[in-house]
């Protein structure tokens, strides 16, 4: 079963009890940072976010669709109190509860539906070579990022482009899309830049340590990649065994990438896990 299909079962047979990134991690049996990585690309969203929003849409429902105590179903939807469910609430649908059961706002209300696995999402992706890459700096511009929004992407790759002929000690054949300091809310720092042998004043590096990698190659237009980044951390990865250490991953773009075109084959490599 594709790891996003996992993810979702064990949230929604369990959204009434206590879940937490550890215990969903140890039911999936994946690490916590290869999990939310996946949901992250999946969703746009974090995975407890996506937990509170369910129990909150959830809990909306029995509001408008019973007599229940609302501090009852706070209680039930994991709050402590009258107060804190109603401050939750608000804050997501923008109404309080009591709105809801004054007759109010019900059919106004977007409710979080369970996630499923986007088929279209999935494409055909080649097995991973298996490699290890000694330490090396890559230098160039960069920008901060979530999986919801990765708008800003394009632009630096512009902006760097425009200053390239600036690094010192430019390494020639590739180019890298470096994604780092990601944390379990979705968010990354982004840099396009290129590896060089030493610092440039006024631009921002990154040191890669000696790691083992899983590469894989996307082919075609550049615009497709999202699905077979979808594809590799929902579905190749896990079925290949491999799980994602916590450890910047890159896009590697070399001679046989176009970017006038934006087409030709790219690698994606991705740290992984080693016994």
């Amino acid at each position: 079963m594709p790891l996003l299909d996992r993810l979702i079962w064990q949230i929604e047979t369990n959204l009434d009890s206590e879940l937490s990134l550890p215990s969903l991690s140890e039911r999936c049996a994946v690490n916590v940072h290869h999990m939310c990585r996946a949901f992250q690309l999946a969703t746009g969203m974090s995975i407890m976010s996506y937990v509170r929003a369910r129990r909150l849409s959830n809990a909306a429902r029995v509001i408008v669709s019973s007599n229940a105590n609302i501090i009852t179903v706070a209680l039930d939807a994991g709050y402590g109190s009258h107060e804190a469910f109603t401050r939750a609430f608000a804050s997501y649908f923008g109404t309080a509860p009591s709105s809801l059961r004054n007759g109010r706002f019900a059919l106004e209300l977007e409710l979080m539906e369970p996630f499923e696995m986007n088929k279209e999402m999935i494409v055909p992706v080649r097995p991973p070579q298996k490699r290890e890459r000694a330490p090396f700096r890559v230098v160039g511009l960069g920008t901060d990022c979530s999986f919801a929004k990765t708008g800003a992407i394009p632009a630096l790759w512009q902006s760097f482009f425009a200053r390239e002929s600036n690094i010192v000690g430019v390494v020639p054949g590739a180019a890298y899309g470096v994604c780092c300091m990601g944390d379990e809310a979705g968010n990354f720092r982004y840099i396009a830049g290129v590896e060089a042998s030493a610092s440039t004043p006024g631009m921002e590096q990154i040191e890669l340590c000696w790691q083992h990698y899983a590469v894989f190659t996307h082919s075609g237009h550049i615009s497709d990649l999202s699905k077979t980044i979808y594809t590799i951390w929902n579905k190749t990865m896990p079925e290949s065994g491999l799980e994602a250490a916590k450890a910047p991953d890159f896009e590697l773009y070399d001679h046989r990438f176009d970017g006038g075109t934006g087409r030709g084959e790219m690698e994606i490599w991705i740290p992984v896990v080693t016994s």
